[in-house]
């Protein structure tokens, strides 16, 4: 005797699989609604002890982590601004330091005492190019010194070529041109271009023992305002 044929449009069902199953229920969200007896029976496994719990008590030790995860970002978020409004009135006072200078050493004489005791920064270095258009009268500071451009296009090209940032670990020749006799000290830096509009006046580096204080991708942000406050102040002090 021969099996009966199933009509081809009568569909087949299937085992659902989980992934249809949490599908449904994403659509549905009100699937459970009127089925309180059916939630009663659900047990899910509590790790690491292995014993189960009802639905409703997995809930609320989800609802207890995601509040305690709030509470973490919060903080976080709390942190991050008091931070940054320290950041800004140091910021605020370096910038006002500058101003107040009206000759180019005792501007950068404040420059490198409020970096060193405001920013706890460990070494600094102004390049200035000496034969940009004019002529910068030679700085007094032991931390600022005079260089040529064929000296910038040697040691530090993307400076100048591409008024772009240097920030991470320097090579063996770029820490011996920036920091002299300071290289060997020097771990990780932050070097930002000095340009006043259309013309280079030089570079300002900041630098740490640290080989991973200052890494590629970071913010430098404040270091790429003070050189912003520093170009147009040492403008002035150029002859025309």
């Amino acid at each position: 005797m021969k099996s009966p044929k199933i009509p081809s449009d009568i569909p087949v069902l299937t085992a659902l699989t989980n992934a249809q199953v949490s599908e449904y229920l994403r659509a549905n969200p009100h699937f459970w609604a009127d089925k309180t007896d059916l939630l009663a029976e659900i047990n899910l496994p509590h790790n690491p002890s292995g014993q189960t719990i009802s639905l409703v008590e997995h809930q609320v030790s989800v609802l207890r982590e995601r509040n305690v995860e709030i509470h973490h970002q919060l903080d976080q978020l709390i942190e991050n601004a008091h931070n940054n409004d320290l950041l800004f009135d140091k910021t605020k006072r370096l910038t006002l330091s500058l101003l107040n200078a009206r000759q180019i050493d005792p501007c950068l004489d404040a420059l490198f005492f409020g970096l060193e005791h405001e920013f706890d920064i460990q070494f600094s270095q102004i390049l200035l190019i000496a034969d940009a258009a004019g002529s910068i009268p030679s700085p007094l500071n032991a931390q600022a010194r005079l260089v040529d451009m064929a000296q910038i296009n040697l040691h530090l090209p993307k400076i100048v070529n591409d008024r772009r940032a240097i920030c991470g670990q320097l090579n063996r020749r770029e820490k011996d041109f920036v920091f002299e006799s300071k290289a060997h000290e020097i771990g990780s830096a932050a070097i930002e271009p000095l340009y006043f509009e259309n013309r280079a006046i030089g570079a300002i580096a900041i630098a740490n023992r640290d080989p991973g204080f200052y890494y590629s991708g970071m913010n430098i942000l404040f270091v790429n305002f003070i050189a912003d406050v520093l170009s147009r102040l040492l403008i002035s002090y150029i002859p025309k």
